[in-house]
């Protein structure tokens, strides 16, 4: 059994995610699949492709976000604590705008609405996961 918590001062480094961060992202992918399914449905290929980049793009940053928070949260120094945060949250940003960019200047077909949503849809997971806590 996994040992520690998101808020817990002890976290160990290490290639396994904490199971709710592991349910967070498996379900982000999982909405953004199905979501895709449905476009590809309902309004073609293309939009299909738009929706999993945009999710995709949201999940590696949630990633990113969490691997730099994690690595850097040890002690209980909460001057620390805001420092990973801040780091992550910094990373995050980065590699939504990296990733957007990236999209823009490659993919000249992409369609805008379908990857906005796909990206969104990754915030909805968020709200569920705390729902879920309740």
């Amino acid at each position: 059994m996994y040992k520690t918590s998101l808020h817990s001062r002890s976290f160990q480094p290490g290639p396994a995610l904490h199971p709710h961060v592991s349910w967070i992202i498996s379900r982000q992918a999982a909405l953004a699949i199905i979501l895709a399914t449905v476009a590809w449905m309902f309004v073609g290929n293309n939009a299909a492709v738009s929706v999993l980049i945009g999710g995709s793009v949201g999940i590696i940053a949630n990633l990113g976000y969490v691997l730099r928070a994690m690595r850097m949260t040890t002690g209980g120094d909460p001057l620390k604590l805001y420092r990973a945060q801040s780091a992550g949250e910094g990373l995050k940003f980065a590699l939504t705008f990296a990733g957007f960019a990236l999209v823009f200047w490659g993919y000249k077909e992409v369609s805008a609405l379908p990857l906005f949503l796909g990206y969104a849809s990754t915030f909805v997971i968020f709200w569920v996961a705390l729902l879920k806590q309740r």
